[in-house]
């Protein structure tokens, strides 16, 4: 990145999904000098791992207005994308436009972010912070390391590539680090990889809308392939499946409806147990033996483990930087002090918290996107094109 301006930062962008892209067209809007920093082969890399799965929301709200100005022919209308579609339909064209092109480093993955000659507990408080550039430590596709700098840093990373712990508490479950070879923690593709799963008994956790989407689609393809069997573990007694009342979604209506079904017996490849948590795992004669608990333990006896419990942000890549996180959340607290006011809960009913919300002690340092809502899950794309607007209209 090139020297600053006295009026423009050189702006590194951590994360080349929708909203990485996002603040890296609004950065070109404003003249300054970006970088975007994308750890995958390709932009999108989170997005393309669930690219077999079908959204919730339509393409008019996919695309936004910006997206929608550099890319007359985005599609629109009220469709719904996968993940694949919004990869070749809008992030790998976005990347190729003239704004971006040559602006996108795929493959390179930035490991640490600090202040230049500074720690974390000195001059607090002290515009000497931001007087100081950011140093960034990246890890080229080459596995080589280099240090880059920066007046600001816009982390978009994300929470998918950092899912949560099977275990009670959100801790690991015994034995859960030493078995993470058998434990698959992403949705699966199931036409793609048909011969994994057939035919085998599965232990699926979480209850959340990953969890539920594979639940249906386990339960759709035990119809084809006889013998394959999951036994859901459910945390709650009582699961409510994050039914929203009167839900404008409809197939996060149809989906949440499903997860019900399930749970009353609809399909007979689908065993639901709630009130359980993971207590531990061992393996036995090739297969997976799962310790549950309600009470009493009980053992389950698996080929496969598939944890879907949802993720959270990787707050070690800025823990030398002086940020102020939410204690029960893990967002920027003052984001998170908003959100846990706000009513109703659906991310239809959210709109933005404005742009004093997402300024950390850090100056010039601001989290973006899904990480910033923390454990908070109500985390929309409009919200994030809003967020994106707030911070530029605070940076330049």
């Amino acid at each position: 990145m090139t020297p600053a301006t006295a009026s423009l930062p050189r702006v590194a962008i951590l994360g080349g999904g929708p909203i990485g892209l996002e603040a890296a067209l609004a950065a070109h809007e404003a003249g300054a000098d970006f970088t975007v920093f994308e750890a995958a082969d390709a932009v999108g890399g989170h997005v393309r791992r669930w690219s077999h799965v079908r959204t919730f929301t339509p393409w008019s709200m996919t695309v936004s207005p910006r997206v929608r100005a550099a890319l007359p022919a985005a599609p629109d209308g009220e469709a719904l994308p996968t993940g694949g579609d919004i990869v070749r339909e809008l992030l790998e064209p976005l990347a190729a436009t003239p704004a971006l092109a040559g602006r996108v480093r795929t493959g390179t993955r930035v490991l640490a972010v600090a202040r230049e000659g500074m720690l974390k507990h000195e001059a607090i408080g002290q515009p000497a912070r931001a007087a100081r550039p950011f140093r960034l430590l990246v890890r080229g596709p080459d596995g080589s390391e280099a240090i880059e700098h920066a007046d600001a840093v816009i982390d978009a990373t994300g929470t998918y590539s950092n899912p949560n712990r099977m275990g009670d508490g959100g801790i690991d479950a015994v034995n859960e680090r030493a078995l993470n070879h058998r434990i698959d923690r992403y949705l699966p593709d199931l036409e793609a990889d048909a011969d994994a799963w057939a035919g085998r008994t599965i232990l699926l956790t979480g209850a959340a809308h990953s969890a539920q989407t594979a639940a249906r689609a386990l339960a759709g393809f035990a119809a084809q392939a006889p013998g394959t069997r999951v036994v859901w573990a459910v945390r709650s007694p009582q699961p409510d499946w994050g039914a929203v009342a009167g839900d404008p979604l409809r197939e996060r209506a149809a989906l949440n409806a499903t997860a019900a079904q399930l749970a009353g017996g609809a399909s007979d490849a689908v065993e639901v147990l709630p009130g359980r948590v993971t207590e531990a795992l061992a393996e036995r004669d090739g297969r997976v033996v799962v310790t549950l608990r309600n009470g009493s333990a009980e053992e389950v006896e698996v080929d496969r483990v598939l944890a879907l419990n949802g993720g959270v942000g990787d707050h070690q890549l800025y823990r030398q930087l002086q940020v102020h996180e939410c204690y029960a959340t893990a967002g920027p607290m003052k984001l998170a002090a908003t959100l846990l006011g706000e009513t109703g809960g659906d991310c239809l009913a959210v709109g933005s918290a404005g742009a004093q919300t997402l300024v950390n002690p850090e100056p010039g340092f601001f989290i973006l996107g899904a990480k910033s809502y923390g454990r908070n899950s109500q985390f929309l794309l409009r919200t994030g094109w809003q967020q994106v607007d707030d911070v530029f209209t605070t940076l330049i």
